[in-house]
């Protein structure tokens, strides 16, 4: 551990991007304190507990828990046990409309090759390029490299993890899913087109005629072995808990329910911290070498005041509307639950309509057993994409809320046995309720979308264009998920690290 102890970090925000980063420098000898406003940490990656139920907030699935993955890497160098987890398998079963046997994406690479070639004929080709694709792109993420670089220590990193083979990426740096399909003469394969649309709204926070195909390579290739998607024993919280008692253990502070109301910079410089105890009502100044920000790119804005470069600000506000979520929690008997119900189901409904507004829901279904529920019953969380300004600008804003879920249980019901017999616990929650516990600007979820401007080498760069102020989370590189918002956390930690070591 290095003797870095003159040096203070503050880290804004207590998701997993930022818990992973304040543990990582405590671990190497910085003095960190985090500060959350919420209750529990964990940010759209917590829980919360009704009747004996425990339901994951947002996120219900988590990568990189394989030997090499980012989180085995960072729990292992934080010297922590990995969370027990199962393999999701199928990682999500996708239902189309009128069609009653879904579109089953498999772990074992062969299963799913056989699968998708069954489900849509003459596609192979396509899916051999995003293969291909992937296993460029895996192996040059595995190298550490920094997207965007924004100085020479970050343009060292990115040229260190180039490979010839990565040079067979650059031809696609500028497609999109929909120019691949194109290529290939798939436009008019509606069943083909939908279901990339449904998955990648999930992972880019747009549809396949937007997201970048790089991006999609990973984010479509990463659910096979030797990679894969699990499921967490317990809840998703444990990610959360486990990094809180490694920064705990190495003298870094943890503060909930604190509230960062303003960063402060001089001459172009990160000074230090507003904070707010939302008990008491104490403000103070909490001074700081860095900050490190695990909050959206619109909400370090916010925070930066008239301090917020121009070039910056202006950037932050062309950014196309971000998607917000309509999430409805149930607790169930388990006789409510089909057999062999996979972990995770897509459901479109209508062809015509769009994927967000319960015309498209993705569940996640807790195992007998996996500490979910009491013995005998089980949680049903299920999610659709939502506009943001319509719930804020709702003239019956209880009535909409009702409405939809109404309308969630409704459709549910099409595949679960869902009555008032067999609910035994009902919560909704809609933008308002993800901006008033989590935070985050309007309410949005899942980040910036992957298109081309906003992916990879043309993002918003975890260096942010004050000095010593970080960005860590899903507004930057690689994207949404825990694995992708700890692997931004690790390189701000490396990044800190190169300045004061």
């Amino acid at each position: 551990m290095q003797s870095n102890s003159s040096r203070k970090v503050v880290v804004v925000g207590a998701g997993i991007g930022g818990l992973t980063a304040a543990a990582l420098l405590a671990h190497r000898g910085y003095e960190v304190l985090a500060l959350d406003q919420a209750l529990v940490p964990g940010g759209c990656a917590s829980t919360f507990k009704r009747q004996g139920f425990t339901f994951d907030v947002g996120a219900t699935q988590v990568a990189g828990l394989e030997p090499g993955g980012i989180h085995h890497r960072i729990f292992t160098e934080l010297a922590i046990e990995l969370p027990v987890a199962t393999d999701c398998d199928p990682a999500c079963a996708v239902f189309l409309p009128g069609e009653t046997e879904p579109i089953r994406v498999w772990r074992d690479p062969e299963q799913w090759k056989t699968e998708r070639n069954r489900q849509f004929p003459g596609s192979e080709p396509f899916w051999q390029l995003l293969k291909d694709l992937f296993r460029y792109s895996w192996a040059f993420q595995s190298r550490d490299p920094v997207l965007p670089p924004r100085n020479i220590w970050d343009l060292w990193q990115l040229t260190k993890a180039v490979r010839p083979d990565t040079l067979l990426t650059l031809p696609h740096a500028f497609s999109t899913v929909g120019d691949a399909l194109r290529t290939f003469g798939l436009t008019h394969d509606r069943r083909l087109h939908t279901f990339l649309d449904l998955q990648l709204k999930l992972y880019s926070q747009v549809d396949a005629d937007e997201t970048a195909l790089l991006y999609a390579a990973t984010a479509l290739s990463v659910s096979q072995a030797p990679q894969g998607l699990f499921h967490l024993q317990g809840s998703m919280q444990v990610l959360s808990d486990r990094l809180v008692e490694a920064l705990n253990r190495d003298c870094g502070r943890l503060l909930m329910r604190h509230t960062v109301e303003q960063i402060h910079t001089e001459a172009g410089r990160t000074t230090g911290v507003t904070i707010r105890n939302q008990k008491t009502g104490e403000t103070w100044i909490e001074p700081a070498d860095h900050v490190v920000a695990n909050v959206t790119v619109q909400n370090l804005v916010e925070l930066l005041g008239e301090a917020a470069p121009e070039g910056y600000r202006r950037r932050v506000d062309k950014l196309p509307p971000a998607s917000g979520a309509f999430v409805i929690y149930l607790g169930v008997d388990r006789a409510a639950i089909p057999t062999d119900c996979p972990p995770h189901l897509q459901f479109l409904y209508d062809y015509d309509g769009a994927i967000g507004e319960n015309n498209s829901l993705f569940v996640s279904v807790s195992h007998e057993g996996d500490g979910r529920a009491p013995s005998g019953k089980a949680t049903i969380v299920a999610s659709s994409f939502t506009d943001t300004g319509a719930w804020k600008n709702s003239g019956d804003y209880e009535g909409m809320k009702q409405r939809y879920a109404a309308e969630a249980i409704g459709k549910l019901g099409r595949y679960f046995t869902l009555t008032p017999e067999t609910i035994v616990y009902q919560e909704a929650a809609t933008p308002q309720t993800f901006e008033r516990f989590t935070a985050r600007s309007e309410g949005m979820v899942g980040g910036i979308g992957q298109r081309i401007p906003t992916f990879g080498p043309f993002g918003f760069a975890n260096r942010t264009p004050v000095q010593n102020l970080w960005l860590v989370g899903d507004s930057t590189h690689p994207g949404e998920g825990t694995a992708g918002v700890s692997y931004s956390a690790l390189t701000v930690v490396r990044q800190i690290e190169a300045l004061t070591s």
